[in-house]
């Protein structure tokens, strides 16, 4: 579904990517993982359109999407959750969520009149179902936890029309339990037939919910096997666990 092929990125000497190759399967949970600089948040930013190669590929659906906008590789069907949450605070959980089924946020006030329909009320009851949100619909944003926050973040995401889930981080700062129900709520998600690219820094969560994980460090890709494995490789264990 997504290969990248020698991918490069420097910031003036740095070398964030260094000639990066690896391969996503369809209807997997992949994880990318490794130390700080690492060169982690640079590929999700570069799939994602928000910086641009300096080389290589991104092939996505046998389609090269290097450089395009965030917003054309959007359009074609990759969704992305942030580290940190962008909802409106000041609008409904239930209008935070329309906003995001037509990729229609800047349109904002048009997309109320245009996307709160029976069809499309019924998809944000479901979603809030799956995140275990549903009694929230009519709530105002500013009024969650951050963990609920990153829950309606989560929600957002998939909603979002697309093919493919990139999730930056998921349970970053939450607690323990809302990490469980994350998980859950993730495998429900590959049961239903998503693709799934994560960064994660916690390895248990990532070793848990995970088909297979890639391993990075100084901008390439140092190893990629199951779970598994990967936790007992000589490889990750030097770079990723300072061993």
């Amino acid at each position: 579904m997504l290969k990248i092929q020698n991918l490069k990125k420097y910031f003036g000497g740095v070398k964030a990517v260094d000639s990066c190759s690896f391969g996503i399967k369809e209807n997997n949970i992949t994880a990318l993982i490794g130390p700080n600089g690492a060169g982690k948040s640079t590929v999700f930013n570069l799939i994602s359109g928000i910086i641009k190669a300096d080389s290589g590929k991104i092939v996505f659906n046998s389609k090269n999407i290097i450089n395009k906008s965030p917003e054309r590789i959007s359009n074609l069907g990759i969704s992305r959750l942030f580290q940190q949450t962008k909802l409106f605070n000041n609008l409904t959980i239930k209008d935070n969520l329309l906003l995001a089924i037509d990729n229609n946020d800047t349109k904002f006030w048009y997309s109320f009149f245009s996307l709160d329909n029976n069809e499309n009320n019924i998809k944000i009851k479901n979603i809030l179902e799956l995140v275990g949100m549903e009694k929230f619909e009519n709530k105002l944003a500013r009024d969650l936890s951050y963990g609920q926050k990153r829950l309606i973040e989560l929600a957002r995401t998939i909603l979002n029309p697309h093919t493919f889930l990139m999730l930056d981080e998921p349970v970053a700062g939450v607690n323990p339990k809302l990490r469980k129900i994350i998980i859950n709520i993730l495998k429900k998600l590959k049961q239903q037939g998503e693709t799934i690219l994560l960064i994660e820094h916690d390895m248990d969560f990532t070793l848990k919910v995970s088909d297979w994980v890639i391993v990075m460090d100084e901008g390439k890709v140092i190893a990629e096997d199951k779970p598994n494995k990967i936790k007992n490789n000589k490889k990750v264990l030097e770079a990723y666990l300072g061993e």
